[in-house]
């Protein structure tokens, strides 16, 4: 029988360290890493780093295209950060990839805050947190996935990524 490795979903509002959990994520589990910042078209981009919030509109191609990269994965595995920031989000993505795991990173504001202001180039103002998390809706109970504290050191986080994706 075929070993099929985990395809997982790192979310999280920005700032919370999916990049920088979800690349040492994918390394442990050696499985290929994208970056979904990478995904956005140039109008989202320039949308956000203006200060103005993504709509559902704006987000449904990004999402698709995250939702083809999982799918793309097929039994290789491999993990893709994404806010992930509402079901409906989630849902479209699992529709791609029904097998796919969601590790939300989770922290208070002011933590994630203070990370976002000391953050240098990147397109994201911290000025849009709050929106995002007036946004974020928490995983449910039927959703494939598991809540990660954020309050430790990046590689305490990411042994607890670790341990929390099922394999």
């Amino acid at each position: 029988m075929a070993v099929v490795s985990p395809l997982v979903v790192v979310m999280g509002v920005s700032g919370s360290g999916k990049t920088t959990v979800g690349t040492a994520l994918a390394e442990r589990l050696g499985v290929p890493y994208a970056e979904a910042d990478d995904f956005h078209p140039p109008e989202n981009v320039a949308k956000m780093a203006s200060g103005v919030p993504l709509t559902d509109t704006d987000r449904a191609p990004w999402l698709d295209t995250i939702a083809a990269w999982l799918k793309a994965q097929g039994g290789a595995g491999g993990v893709v950060t994404c806010s992930a920031l509402k079901r409906a989000y989630r849902d479209r993505l699992r529709r791609a990839a029904p097998d796919v795991f969601f590790l939300h990173l989770d922290g208070p504001p002011e933590l994630i805050g203070e990370r976002l202001t000391g953050r240098t180039g990147h397109f994201m103002p911290s000025a849009l947190l709050k929106s995002q998390f007036e946004t974020l809706e928490a995983l449910d109970a039927d959703e494939a996935g598991a809540v990660v504290p954020i309050d430790g050191t990046p590689d305490e986080v990411t042994e607890l990524a670790v341990a929390a994706v099922p394999r």
